[in-house]
């Protein structure tokens, strides 16, 4: 929304948000892969969908890679491990330690199963040696609300899901999964400085259009959205949001958006999720 109203407004360009609901966000892109290539439609994806929803839903009619042209990246969301305020686990070393001495005792809430938190949970098991319960729960809230009672010992979390109760005091962060940290909670440290080095998960948003767009268009939407993603007002809006805003050229978008594709099957296979 906050690049939609933006690019109207800066580029004189009638952007009309249309949300289409439903599947994870799949309906959505479906609805763009239909569209024909003549730069009028575009689609916000996001790595739920367009990157893990091939994996989980086997029915899709697309595949991402050979029906969606990759026009601009926006942000990245961190993800974020937390625990109560009153759990003894302050630190990763905490709860590695724990786990290794009680493999399985030791429990995580998340969105979903499948989600990019989920799969978020299950790396930082691969990563630590370390073997977690999941719980998965039907979205952000009632996981937020058993982290909060002690119901479940950890909760994976986006950054903008729990920022407020981090804020409060009633939720403890641990550490974010992104390679640098959090510009909503800079003192919280990464995986990676917490012993974990290289880990670096994030959710992330972009902006797809269909396969064969003429390349003019794409490079103009991008050099757009690039404007934009460079504006402090729109920095501020995303950033109050609880994402980062990150800017990519046409070719570093499609080289990062290939290869997370690319790298999350095993991830999805491992997790053993699918949706029906």
């Amino acid at each position: 929304r906050v690049v939609s109203n933006k690019l109207t407004e800066v580029s004189h360009w009638t952007v009309v948000p249309d949300n289409r609901a439903g599947a994870g966000g799949t309906i959505g892109i479906t609805e763009a892969v239909k569209a024909a290539p003549t730069g009028y439609d575009m689609v916000m994806g996001q790595k739920d969908n367009v990157v893990l929803g091939p994996y989980l839903y086997k029915s899709l009619p697309w595949n991402p890679t050979k029906d969606l042209t990759p026009v601009a990246h926006v942000a990245y969301t961190p993800i974020v491990i937390a625990t109560a305020a009153n759990s003894p686990y302050k630190t990763l070393a905490d709860v590695v330690a724990a786990a290794k001495k009680t493999p399985a005792k030791i429990t995580y809430g998340s969105p979903g199963n499948g989600t990019s938190i989920h799969l978020a949970g299950v790396m930082l098991e691969k990563a630590s040696g370390i073997q977690l319960t999941h719980v998965p729960y039907k979205g952000s809230n009632p996981a937020m609300m058993d982290a909060l009672a002690g119901n479940v010992d950890l909760l994976v979390s986006s950054v903008p899901s729990a920022i407020a109760q981090i804020k409060s005091g009633k939720l403890r962060a641990i550490a974010v999964t992104s390679a640098a940290r959090s510009s909503s909670l800079p003192d919280t440290p990464t995986l990676a400085e917490s012993g974990l080095k290289g880990f670096n998960v994030s959710t992330w948003y972009g902006i797809f259009m269909p396969k064969n767009t003429p390349r003019p268009i794409v490079n103009k939407v991008n050099a757009e959205v690039n404007k934009l993603l460079a504006m402090p007002e729109v920095k501020e809006a995303i950033l109050t949001q609880g994402a980062e805003p990150q800017a990519m050229s046409v070719e570093a978008f499609d080289k990062f958006f290939q290869a997370d594709f690319k790298a999350n099957k095993a991830i999805v296979e491992a997790s053993g999720a699918s949706i029906q």
